[in-house]
Parts: C-alpha cells; sequence; structure tokens
C-alpha cells in the first residue's frame, strides 16, 4: 500500500465528460445523468483500501443523507481488477449492495476517467457546482485509520451544503489521503509519477 495524497486539481476545473457502467444496475452513467442538480460529486473509491473500509458506512451514509437534495453523487472504481480482483465489478456490486449505496458505483477499466480527473488515491472527492466548475477537491474529514479521530464527513459535507446553498467555498482545502490507484502496467499517468 502506497500512501498517497490527492492531486489537488486546480479549482475552476470544468467536469471531464465520462460515460461507464453502474455495477448494480448495467446502466451508463455519466455526468449527464445528473443534470440540473445543484451540485455533483465524484467519488473515486474501491473495495480493498483499508482507507476506503475505514470511511465505507459514511459514504453509504452521506448517500442516504443527501439522496433528496439537490446533489448528484457518483462513485467510480479504477482498480486494475486483474491483479486486485476485490475490485473487480462482481465485487464492487457486492459491496455496494451490502452497504446500501444510494448512488451509482461504475467501474473504470480503461482508467481514462480517473486519469482525466487527476485521482490519485482512494477514496478521492471532486465537488463541483451547477456551472460543472470544480469547487472542492480534498479528504471526507481528518479521521483516519488507527488515528482516532471521529468519522463524521463534515469537511465535505460542509461544502455541498456550501454549494447548495448558493455560499462561496473555502478554497483552502486538505488533501485526501489513500491508497494510490493500482495503475495498469503501462497507464500510470505523468501527474503519478513520484
Amino acid at each position: 500500500m502506497a500512501l498517497t495524497q490527492s492531486t489537488m486539481l486546480a479549482l475552476g476545473t470544468k467536469a471531464p465528460d465520462f460515460r461507464l457502467p453502474d455495477v448494480v444496475s448495467g446502466k451508463t452513467v455519466s455526468p449527464a445523468t445528473f443534470a440540473g442538480k445543484r451540485a455533483l460529486l465524484v467519488m473515486f473509491i474501491c473495495r480493498h483500501c483499508p482507507y476506503v473500509v475505514h470511511v465505507r458506512e459514511e459514504l453509504a451514509r452521506l448517500g442516504r443523507d443527501y439522496a433528496a437534495k439537490d446533489v448528484g453523487i457518483v462513485a467510480i472504481s479504477a482498480n486494475d481488477a486483474s491483479a486486485y480482483p476485490d475490485d473487480a465489478p462482481e465485487q464492487l456490486k457486492a459491496m455496494a449492495q451490502e452497504l446500501g449505496f444510494a448512488f451509482p458505483f461504475c467501474y473504470d477499466d480503461t482508467q481514462q476517467t480517473a486519469i482525466a480527473y487527476t485521482a490519485a488515491c482512494t477514496p478521492d472527492f471532486f465537488l463541483f457546482d451547477a456551472g460543472r466548475k470544480l469547487v472542492y477537491r480534498g479528504q471526507l474529514d481528518d479521521s483516519r485509520p488507527g488515528n482516532g479521530k471521529p468519522l463524521t464527513g463534515r469537511d465535505l459535507r460542509a461544502v455541498i451544503n456550501a454549494v447548495l446553498a448558493g455560499k462561496p467555498v473555502n478554497p483552502n482545502q486538505q488533501p485526501s489521503i489513500g491508497c494510490n490507484i493500482k495503475w495498469k502496467p503501462g497507464n500510470e499517468p505523468d501527474y503519478y509519477a513520484r
């Protein structure tokens, strides 16, 4: 496990387009799926990473808490499933069903969506406003496996609430930290070279 931080993509970046299959329904999901929503949250997660395991119940809770609000939420796994079979689509489907995810969970087999978003770790969070401009990329909160801090989703919830209320988002943001995305051989993006 390589401890990795978010790339901290430039605020104001337009949400990259994608078309990915939801592992549960089989339906194709894209940013257009959430047209008309005041906010769009794109989360890069997986099944096996201990940092995601630590926050998965909070992610499920966040999905339930915002299901009836004006925010679209999508989770994406881009890990190389041939090297990490726990992150294969059928395992992701089981995870989504076990946790009761109230949002689509997509699999990025080509890893091109992760690259377009400059996703680097799991979990990695990107929140876009109504114009699909990036307003937040950073941590869920400051809880990490073993650090004893409460898991509340405080940072991410605060920015979602600000966007929904039409309030400005503080640009001083803390990067998410987790396992590196498991790139397929030869697919490791330039921004990931460390």
